[in-house]
């Protein structure tokens, strides 16, 4: 195929980098451009360490400013869309999550149709599909189930309707004469070296002696490692690229996991810690029903007091349901359709992720003897 040029926003995040690396590797690509909001000098490190014959532009700017998304299309061919605001806790202004994830990319959809990108790869939650209750059980959920999310919450919310417009634009004619192509790929929990949340839990043990929360015990979930997520990406550009061999693909969504085993957030945690010496809370902690009953009696705490004081609960009936329900998804649509296999096995990616945690607990040991001395 000709030659190829592809604009990556939320370059800078956890899942955003994987696919720069990925698409560095890509035959015939011309350019990679990499938008994010506030590359750190890291970030224009690594990219400027990229073994690819493409050129690597660095574009700074927000998803919400046009001025600068026409200039990030301009001649692009692929757009891959990651940039989003997560928040499942209320610490982020709804309008902004709502801005960034739903607002921004009908901007972006706009953009591509008057900059003429014929292809838009949109990464998606499986928090669009729910779960609606803890009491639902979903294993091995497929897209033919249709199943949707009912919440208010800013992002499963913001991030639903965007899948939808992302999805609707699909066959729109593009300004010139040409077809606009997209798909999204639906993500579940993504861990691998790098992983904010990773590293949180992380930090927050290595001060609790080692032990782990135990938070989100009563979950089950199908995570999947970083570099899977982003090889799901690039079989997407590859297979939209070519819309005469890929008819399959165009305005459908895949749920992307791997190998990696059905677990709890916690269960998780561990096998990623555990040759730390990490161990889990082994103490009591509240049934599930009364911790759902006491988000519902925080929530309206903090109504109440909206008019005389911000307050914040650390927990809501949201996330209590996002973080202890079974909700796991299979991806034989994406393996039949897109060709994905999981390129990293569940053991590389554990070992990878431990091999990183190490080097966390190095750093947080570093940070103590520094302050004894």
């Amino acid at each position: 195929m000709a030659e190829w040029s592809c604009l990556v926003t939320g370059a800078g995040g956890f899942l955003g980098q994987r696919i720069i690396r990925m698409l560095a590797q890509e035959k015939e690509l011309k350019e990679i451009r990499a938008l994010f909001r506030s590359f750190t000098p890291k970030h224009k490190e690594e990219l400027s360490k990229l073994q690819t014959k493409a050129k690597v532009t660095v574009l700074r700017g927000d998803i919400l400013d046009a001025q600068c998304l026409r200039r990030a299309c301009q001649g692009v061919s692929v757009v891959i869309h990651t940039a989003a605001s997560l928040d499942f806790f209320g610490t982020v202004p709804r309008q902004t999550i709502v801005d960034i994830n739903l607002k921004g990319t009908q901007l972006l959809l706009d953009t591509c149709v008057e900059a003429s990108v014929p292809v838009f790869i949109y990464s998606s939650s499986v928090s669009v599909a729910g779960p609606n209750s803890y009491k639902d059980i979903i294993q091995n959920g497929c897209e033919e189930d249709n199943l949707e999310s009912t919440w208010s919450h800013p992002y499963p919310y913001s991030k639903k309707m965007a899948e939808k417009a992302v999805l609707a634009a699909n066959g729109c004619t593009l300004k010139d004469g040409g077809t606009l192509y997209t798909c999204a790929l639906r993500l579940p929990f993504i861990y691998g070296e790098g992983s904010q949340h990773i590293s949180d839990a992380i930090n927050r043990a290595l001060k609790n002696n080692g032990i782990l929360d135990n938070f989100a015990k009563f979950s089950v979930i199908n995570p999947v490692f970083v570099s899977n997520a982003a090889w799901a990406h690039i079989l997407a550009a590859r297979g939209l690229r070519d819309p005469k061999k890929s008819p399959n693909i165009q305005g459908q969504f895949y749920y992307i996991s791997d190998e990696t085993p059905h677990q709890s957030f916690v269960d998780l945690h561990y096998a990623l810690s555990k040759d730390w010496g990490f161990h889990i809370d082994s103490s009591w902690s509240l049934p599930l029903p009364i911790l759902y009953w006491l988000a519902f009696l925080l929530e309206t705490v903090s109504f109440l007091l909206r008019p005389i004081y911000n307050y914040q609960p650390p927990f809501n009936r949201c996330s209590v349901t996002f973080t202890s329900s079974v909700f796991t998804f299979s991806y034989k649509k994406a393996q039949r359709d897109l060709g994905y296999e999981p390129p990293v096995s569940w053991e590389e990616a554990r070992q990878k992720t431990s091999q990183w945690i190490g080097s966390l607990v190095e750093q947080y040991k570093g940070r103590l003897n520094t302050k004894t001395q």
